[in-house]
């Protein structure tokens, strides 16, 4: 079992959770159902899956978490490109967003490479 609030990866995703709740507020009221509401869920997911994961009782068990969480990572992007191809988001606002994403998608594979070896 591992302390994901100690976590780095945990960490920086829920930063961009944050990051992503500011521009989704931003759309209009008409995508409070639909896009905002698919791209906060899937966002969400990405520090929650890190943290049940890590609660888990196996590396074996982690790294099926973290994949969940790396796939709701591409979920993320695809609905921010979206999003901006609609006008809803800047591009200067998907760009920051995207070096956040690509981070966590970074550390959650140098993670689940860090755990391989000791399953």
């Amino acid at each position: 079992m591992h302390d994901y609030k100690r976590l780095k990866i945990w960490q920086k995703a829920i930063e961009l959770v944050s990051d992503i709740y500011k521009v989704t507020c931003l759309f209009p009221k008409g995508e409070q159902f639909n896009l905002i509401s698919q791209i906060n869920r899937a966002a969400v997911s990405i520090p929650s899956n890190i943290a049940e994961g890590a609660g888990r009782n196996s590396n074996k068990e982690f790294i099926q978490y973290l994949s969940i969480a790396h796939a709701s990572t591409y979920e993320v992007e695809t609905q921010l490109i979206i999003s901006r191809n609609l006008g809803y988001l800047e591009q200067e606002d998907l760009s920051g967003i995207l070096c956040n994403l690509y981070e966590v998608q970074k550390m959650n594979y140098a993670l689940q490479k860090k755990l391989r070896q000791s399953v």
